[in-house]
């Protein structure tokens, strides 16, 4: 696969997950799905060999069907929303 068809795949994965990452009903694994999708993607953005990226790839399909599932999972069960989600306390807690 060429390195553009992989660029793009790669970047449609990282979208994907990203988008589902942020449907996670509680705060703590909305920002947990978030923050390791972009550490995982950062950590290998400079990877060069053709078979680890192939690799990557794979396992960033089985990470975004497990984010799909959980985040919908999530929606059913969600709870009150947590002080640092309130609009109205961003404010109050940038002022600090």
């Amino acid at each position: 696969m060429s390195v553009l068809a992989h660029r793009s795949q790669v970047l449609t994965l990282y979208k994907d997950l990203l988008h589902h990452s942020s449907k996670f009903a509680a705060y703590n694994f909305r920002d947990y799905a978030v923050r390791r999708t972009r550490d995982a993607f950062h950590a290998a953005k400079n990877e060069t060999d053709p078979a680890k990226i192939e690799a990557l790839i794979r396992k960033a399909e089985q990470q975004l069907e497990v984010v799909k599932r959980q985040s919908v999972i999530s929606q059913l069960y969600g709870g009150q929303k947590l002080v640092v989600e309130n609009p109205k306390n961003q404010k109050i807690l940038r002022r600090h």
